[in-house]
């Protein structure tokens, strides 16, 4: 069984945590991330968790909502129907396949969608700009790295999500 180890991980200036394994680096102040946006990676393995907060969709059901920001992630991707989607800066020749995780916190009382999303890749594409670190061809599975899974990962980063400061979105709900 893979052992990984856990921090409590404050994001959005700690107005909201959540638990993250401390070999996902906090990349949001490195790269040029939104500032609705955080983000964490493990180059090593090319995985990748996201946490977005955006307005909320009103138009948007419930139950369908976080099938809703997938098919608009596809959608700005140009990947309607397919599994491979572009990561930064690799472009549409060089993109990745891989398995993405959805999750759509919905805060009414706010008027913010809390997106969280987690990229798991199955085949990394020889002319992406990862290939050079973790090497192309299909992925090594997690457990055989000594990693829990992605989806382990993302299970416990959406559980674990609290909002410390509710100011964080002009006035609490």
């Amino acid at each position: 069984m893979a052992q990984e180890v856990y921090s409590q991980r404050a994001l959005f200036g700690g107005a909201i945590s959540s638990i993250i394994p401390n070999r996902f680096q906090d990349v949001s102040n490195v790269r040029q991330v939104p500032d609705h946006q955080e983000a964490f990676v493990d180059p090593a393995r090319d995985e990748s968790l996201i946490i977005e907060l955006l307005d909320l969709k009103p138009e948007v059901g419930d139950n369908g909502s976080a099938a809703w920001f997938l098919q608009d992630l596809a959608t700005e991707q140009e990947a309607e129907g397919s599994v491979a989607i572009s990561k930064g800066r690799q472009g549409r020749e060089a993109q990745n396949t891989v398995r993405v995780y959805v999750a759509n916190l919905r805060l009414k009382g706010v008027n913010t969608d809390v997106l969280i999303t987690a990229y798991e890749p199955i085949h990394i594409n020889p002319l992406s700009e990862s290939a050079n670190t973790v090497g192309a061809g299909l992925a090594a599975p997690a457990l055989q790295s000594g990693h829990v899974p992605m989806a382990e990962v993302f299970r416990l980063a959406v559980s674990s999500f609290k909002i410390n400061d509710w100011n964080l979105f002009g006035s609490g709900p």
